[in-house]
C-alpha cells in the first residue's frame, strides 16, 4: 500500500497546484534565511561596533569587520543545513492545497473536506519547525556516537517526524484533530514505514526540496486506503 500511494503521489507531479506549492515554499524560505542571516549579522556588527581595546595592541577598529563577515559566513552555513526543514514546515502550511489537487482527481466522490485555518496551518508549522531542527540538531550529537548507522538513524528519526506530520495534516481535513490522532496511533506502524520512505530523500540536494509535496500527496492516498479498509462498505 505504501509503494502504490508513492508512485500514485510521483504520478501527479506535474499537476499545476503541485508546482505552485513547492515554488511558493522555495520562495518563502529562501526569503526567510536572507532574512534571518541580514538580522543575525546586523545584530553582531552592532555589538561590536564601538571596536574593542585590548592589553598591548590598544583599541582594535577592525575587528568588527572580522566578526561581522565571520557571522555571515557562519550562518550562512547554518542556512544550509537549515534549508531542508524550514522549507519542509514553511511548504506545510500550504499542502492542503496538495491533499486537495490529489482527492480531486482520485477520489472526486468525497464530500468537500473542512480544510484547516491558516492559523491552525501557522501553529502547526511553527511547532513542527522547533521539534524538526531540536530533532535533528539533538540527533548530530548521536551520529557522533554511531558514526556507522547515523544514516539509519537519520532515515528513521525524520521518517517518524515526517510520517506523523504529514498523516496528521491530512487526516485532521476529513476527520478533525482528535481522529486523526486516534488513527495516527493505531496505524503508527504503517505511517513511520512511509515516512522513512519520506525521509530518504532528505539527503539529497534539490530533491529533497520536493519531499513536503511528495509526502503529503503520498499521506492523502494512504490516509484513504486505511479508512477504507476500517469501513469496508466504503468505496474508492
Amino acid at each position: 500500500m505504501i509503494l502504490t500511494a508513492f508512485f500514485d503521489a510521483l504520478g501527479q507531479l506535474s499537476d499545476r497546484r503541485f508546482r505552485k506549492v513547492v515554488w511558493l515554499g522555495l520562495a518563502l524560505t529562501v526569503a526567510l534565511l536572507i532574512a534571518a542571516t541580514s538580522g543575525f549579522v546586523w545584530f553582531v556588527g552592532w555589538l561590536v561596533s564601538d571596536g574593542v581595546s585590548l592589553p598591548w595592541f590598544g583599541e582594535i577598529t577592525w575587528l568588527d569587520d572580522v566578526i561581522t563577515w565571520g557571522s555571515f559566513f557562519l550562518f550562512f552555513v547554518l542556512s544550509i543545513f537549515l534549508m531542508m526543514p524550514v522549507a519542509s514546515a514553511i511548504t506545510s502550511m500550504f499542502l492542503d492545497e496538495v491533499a486537495q489537487a490529489v482527492e480531486d482527481r482520485h477520489y472526486a466522490h468525497l464530500p468537500p473536506a473542512s480544510g484547516v485555518s491558516f492559523g491552525d496551518a501557522l501553529v502547526d508549522t511553527i511547532n513542527f519547525l522547533g521539534v524538526l531542527i531540536a530533532a535533528n540538531i539533538i540527533a548530530l550529537i548521536v551520529y557522533l556516537f554511531f558514526l556507522p548507522a547515523a544514516i539509519f538513524i537519520f532515515w528513521a528519526l525524520n521518517g517518524f517526524l515526517l510520517g506523523r506530520e504529514y498523516f496528521t495534516l491530512v487526516a485532521i481535513r476529513r476527520v478533525g484533530r482528535i481522529e486523526a490522532k486516534r488513527l495516527r496511533s493505531k496505524h503508527s506502524g504503517t505511517i513511520w514505514m512511509a515516512g522513512i520512505l519520506m525521509a530518504m530523500p532528505l539527503s539529497v540536494p534539490l530533491v529533497n526540496l520536493f519531499v513536503p509535496i511528495i509526502g503529503a500527496a503520498t499521506f492523502t492516498h494512504i490516509y484513504h486506503r486505511l479508512t477504507k479498509a476500517e469501513a469496508p462498505g466504503q468505496t474508492s
